[in-house]
């Protein structure tokens, strides 16, 4: 089975990814497109810079210019509006991969732990 075939539901990864490194530094097209590429997803430009202005569109991103020689390169970073998606993101994540459960049930077990402990004290203070 290719990527290809989950194209539509892995092109929100890819969103997310991009947003995870532009909450980090400032990425450009080809760095992105090579950084993909280096965790399985092969895109193009023809892909991703629609992709990114988008992502821009929408108010994840901002972008500048930067000129570089006779070159100018558009420079992304993200926006507090796709810094505030990307935590959403992570946490609806954890929730998916079950790390946001476990993390619950710890929580739980613990306030029920403490609850025991409690109870255990006042019967011994009673007696």
């Amino acid at each position: 089975m290719s990527s290809l075939e989950h194209h539509d539901l892995l092109a929100g990864l890819v969103r997310l990814h991009i947003l995870n490194h532009a909450a980090q530094h400032e990425i450009y097209g080809q760095w992105m497109i090579d950084e993909l590429a280096r965790h399985g997803y092969k895109l193009s430009p023809g892909t991703l810079y629609p992709m990114l202005h988008a992502m821009e569109r929408k108010g994840y991103l901002f972008c500048r210019r930067a000129r570089e020689g006779r070159t100018v390169r558009k420079l992304y970073s993200a926006t507090e509006f796709g810094k505030a998606g990307l935590a959403l993101a992570r946490v609806r994540l954890r929730e998916l991969t079950g790390g946001g459960m476990k993390a619950k049930e710890k929580a739980r077990q613990k306030k029920s732990s403490r609850r025991s402990r409690g109870r255990a004290e006042t019967a011994r203070a009673v007696f």
